[in-house]
This record gives C-alpha cells, structure tokens and sequence, in this order.
C-alpha cells in the first residue's frame, strides 16, 4: 500500500463528516436549498447500487469456487445461515421486548378510518396479503438471472451464484480460467467504486441536506418515542449482542467500531449498507480473514443478517398497533414475529423495502391496519440511519465471527491492525 493511503482515507473520513455536518446546517436553516440537493444523494446511491448485483454475483461465485472443496463450502454455509437466523431471531425479539415494555405508540388514540393510505399505497399494494413459507422459497428461484439482476433482487441474484460457484467448484481444473476473469471482473468494480466513493461527502451533503429541509427536527416531536427506543435499541443490541459475540471470538467491539469507522460514518449519512460492502470486504480481508471465506459470507450477511432492520420491523409493527388501540395477544405478536422470520429476508434489493415488508406482516395478521404504516412517513427516514449502521456493523461482526470459529483468522495480523487502524483505512478504495 501507498504511504498515501492513511492520509486519503483520514481526508475522506473527514470530508464525509463536514458534508454530514454542513446537510444538517442547510437543512435547518434553508430547508428549500436543502431539498433542492437530493439529487446529489440520489446520484450518489444509483452510482454504488449501478455496481451491487456484479459485484455481489461475482464476489459469491469467486469465492464459492476458491475454497475449493464444496464440503468445506457447505459447512461454512451451514454455520452462516444458522448464526444470521440466531441473530436476527434475537434481534426480533430485542425489539418486541423494547417496544412492550416502553409502548411508544401509546396514547395516540389514532382512529385507523381517518388516516388516509394514499402516499404509502405504492408500498401496500407490492405486498403479499399473506407471504407464506411456500411462497417466499418459490420466490427465491429467479425466472432468468437478467430478470433478477434488472430487478436487483438479490436473493435470486444470490441463490443463483451459490449454484453457478458450486458448479465451478466442480471444475476445479476446466473452471479456472472463467474464476480468474471474474476476479479480474471484480478488480475493475473495485476500481470503480473507487472512483465512486470520492463523492461520498457530496453524497452525505445531499442526503443530509434533503432529510433535514424535507421533514425537518419538529417531524420527530410527535414520534419522538419511537426514534428514541429504536436508537436506544439498536446500541443496545451493538453492544450487549454483538459485543458477547465479538468476546466470545477474540475480538473487540471497540476496536472493530474504530476500525470501521469510516464506513459506519458513511452508512449513517447516506442510510444505505450498499456504499460501503467492498470498503468492508476489503478491509476484513486486511484484517485477516481469509478472502474466499469474505467473498462468500459478506455478500449473504447483506441479505440475511440485517439486526437492525429486524429491530425495526418489530417495534414498527407493535407501534402501529398500540397508535391505533389494536389489541394483540401474546400469540399475535409471536405471529408477527414469525412472518418477519421470513418477510424480513425477502425484500432485499427491492426499492421502499421496509415499507413493503411492514406492509406484508402487517396483512398477514389481518388486525392490525395497513394503513397504520403512513404514520411512520415523517420519521421513517431518520430511523433508516440507525438501523442501517447496525445491519452494517452486524454483517462485519458476523464475517469475522464466522471466521474465527473456522480458525481461519490470522490473529497477529488482526492485533496488527486493531492496534493500529490507520493503515488499514482503506486508502485503496478511497
């Protein structure tokens, strides 16, 4: 690495917080500016997801196809999907506690024939009125890989690289030369967004700019208690969850935090885990774990493990029923908890998921209104950054547990770098 990349990476570490810092100041006080420079966050966002299906197609295929021996690829796959079910059913159940015990929706008294569905109805009406096992696994079979990547639907565009990487794990000799053109494919999408994240402070200033002039700090007064139990939440399950299990695999959260610092930074201006997978790949890959086991298991994680979206979800939908005096049973609840398993996984890759997945669970109890969700318009956006980081930082939590528990971690390189982080920042992909 370059004696430059330190100084690149602190350069964009910084400029991405002043363009955050610099969105809430034009936000707040000229809030017309402030919607009027979505476009910079936008532009930002189509650029990374313009690069996300290869990516994720090529990084689960290459290393699918490295670790060679399809035995070992289906160990570490089994363990994967049992640790993002684990985690993500405790992270279900964090949330039905929290928003239980604090009853953020409580009090309102919201009457569900007054509230008028019109601007979440693009949303409500993509939603399954009752997703069933069945139908969520048919689902997952895309007509053709075009159609899935056209959609970005990343599980199909998953489902469909787990086969083709086993096909050429089959291969070991006759594949080879196609891996290499993928990981040569790969290289050139890294270089891209190489060049894409120089515009991450634009995009944050965007971003923040619009969020802020759009709904404004007063949008949160009247919701204020559900942003808080969601933020207070989310740390929460950072700390005690994913901080047991970063002790349980030798490492420490804290130093993982500062690690990642700037791409949690990033996640949180721009609300979106998709700008940073290959900052985080890399930089898991420097910090010792082995890259066919990254390539495999980061890419799933962004489907499968998302906490803080499964976090969300459940304090979303036992809030609309406590805004609008919807009693529910221990049973319904244990129902809702039980749709989200499946719901929370199957929108990935699809614009306006949460609204599409809340949707989903909530017609699946046939109690609770649909139309309860557009209470959640004004805030929705400020709740995505909280959550975003925390599927963000869950996803790298779980690569790196995973590969500790495969003992395929170089812990002297790891101390390495979590003692010292800032040759590590990335310089290479910023």
């Amino acid at each position: 690495m370059s004696s430059r990349a330190p100084s690149v990476s602190r350069h964009l570490y910084a400029q991405v917080i002043a363009g955050l810092v610099l969105g809430i100041v034009i936000g707040a006080l000229r809030p017309a500016w402030g919607e009027a420079l979505r476009p910079l966050g936008d532009g930002f966002l189509k650029l990374v997801r313009m690069l996300l299906a290869p990516i994720i197609f090529g990084t689960v295929v290459v290393g699918i196809a490295k670790m060679g021996s399809i035995k070992e690829v289906g160990r570490v796959g089994v363990k994967a999907l049992v640790y993002f079910e684990v985690v993500s059913t405790a992270a279900l159940l964090v949330g039905l506690i929290v928003v239980n015990v604090f009853r953020p929706g409580a009090g309102m008294n919201v009457d569900p024939a007054t509230l008028d569905a019109t601007p979440v109805a693009a949303y409500t009406t993509g939603a399954p009125k009752h997703p069933d096992a069945v139908s969520f696994f048919l689902d997952v079979i895309p007509t053709s890989i075009v159609d899935a990547v056209a959609r970005g639907h990343m599980l199909q565009i998953i489902f469909f690289a787990v086969l083709f990487g086993l096909g050429l794990a089959g291969l070991p000799n006759r594949g080879k030369p196609l891996v290499d053109l993928l990981d040569t494919m790969l290289n050139a999408l890294f270089a891209m967004v190489r060049m894409v994240m120089r515009l991450a402070p634009l995009g944050t200033l965007g971003a923040m700019a619009f969020t802020v002039g759009k709904y404004g700090f007063g949008t949160l007064a009247a919701l204020g208690r559900l942003v808080a139990a969601v933020y207070l939440t989310s740390i929460a399950f950072i700390v005690i969850v994913l901080g047991l299990i970063a002790r349980l695999s030798h490492f420490s959260l804290r130093q993982f935090l500062v690690y990642f610092r700037e791409e949690i930074a990033v996640v949180f201006a721009t609300s979106s885990t998709e700008v940073v997978l290959p900052r985080m790949m890399i930089k898991l890959e420097r910090l010792g774990c082995p890259k066919p086991l990254v390539e495999m298991v980061l890419p799933i994680a962004y489907t499968f493990n998302a906490d803080g979206t499964a976090i969300y979800l459940t304090m979303a939908s036992i809030f609309v029923a406590q805004a609008t005096n919807t009693p529910l049973s221990l049973g319904d609840q244990l129902v809702v908890l039980g749709v989200l398993l499946l719901t929370s996984k199957g929108s990935a890759g699809v614009a306006g998921a949460g609204f599409v997945t809340l949707a989903a669970t909530l017609s699946a109890l046939d109690k609770i209104p649909v139309a309860g969700i557009v209470l959640l318009l004004g805030v929705d956006r400020f709740i995505n950054e909280v959550r975003a980081v925390t599927n963000v930082i869950g996803n790298g939590v779980a690569t790196i547990a995973l590969a500790r528990w495969e003992g395929k971690v170089d812990r002297a390189r790891a101390a390495a770098m979590f003692t010292d982080p800032r040759p590590s920042g990335s310089g290479d992909a910023g």
